[in-house]
């Protein structure tokens, strides 16, 4: 349409309206449409620049991790989760086989690396026995700590000599080791047997030989050649003797 045209229908559309139309009117209308284009221009200026920076808002979070997406490893996806350290707990010490280079059939001292004092005297509470194919095993349990020192002995015959008293005792067998318990006590927290008679093929019989001012005896007969393997667990407490069977 040109502009003569477009004066024309303005002319008329003016003429149609009742009354008498204010000397600026036609300037203002002109005025109107020729700067509504640039009125507009601001406005759409100001939804791109909206949008550019929504874009690098979801970028960044994007980058910082709370919109990155869990990680897929070998067909598994994984999310992270919090770390927490976990409570120790206290477990028994394992008891392992011996093997044939373990056992000795000499004399022997074994050493507690345990730094408690009290109480004065390490309180024997079980005395325990099993057989297992290729040794027998004892086992004195502890009620309250291990003693410091334990020192066995091996002789030849079961005969063994009774503290106090000094009599004499023969314990099944053929040969025999003797167990001597530093800083130690049979009779406060243990009520079992003191003469325990097996019949297992290493280990014939456990009997006490002592238990007199803090000092604990025991004889083990035994079938065989007296060969052992001895050593402290904990949790519980414990000292284990294994006597190696005869072939």
């Amino acid at each position: 349409m040109s502009n003569d045209d477009f004066r024309r229908e303005l002319n008329s559309a003016f003429d149609d309206v009742t009354g008498t139309p204010s000397s600026g009117l036609r300037d203002r209308v002109r005025s109107a449409v020729t700067q509504a284009p640039e009125a507009r221009a601001p406005y759409w200026i100001a939804g791109v620049a909206a949008a550019l920076i929504a874009v690098l808002i979801v970028g960044v979070l994007y980058i910082a991790g709370p919109l990155k997406p869990p990680s897929t490893v070998g067909g598994v996806t994984t999310t992270p989760t919090p770390s927490a350290s976990a409570s120790p707990s206290a477990e028994p010490s394992p008891s392992v086989s011996p093997s044939a280079e373990q056992f000795v059939c000499t004399q022997e001292v074994i050493q507690s690396t345990s730094q408690d004092t009290p109480p004065p005297l390490a309180y024997i509470s079980g005395l325990r026995t099993g057989t297992h194919g290729t040794y027998d095993r004892l086992t004195i349990d502890f009620g309250n700590r291990l003693p410091p020192q334990v020192k066995i002995g091996v002789q030849s015959g079961t005969t063994f000599t009774l503290s106090p008293s000094g009599m004499q005792t023969t314990l099944k067998g053929a040969n025999g080791i003797l167990v001597a318990i530093n800083e130690a006590d049979l009779h406060t927290s243990y009520s079992g047997p003191i003469d325990i008679v097996t019949g297992y093929p290493g280990l014939a019989e456990v009997k006490r030989i002592e238990d007199f001012e803090g000092v604990v005896q025991l004889g083990l007969g035994v079938n065989g050649p007296a060969c052992y393997h001895a050593f402290y667990l904990t949790n519980p407490n414990r000292l284990v003797i294994d006597v190696q069977t005869p072939a």
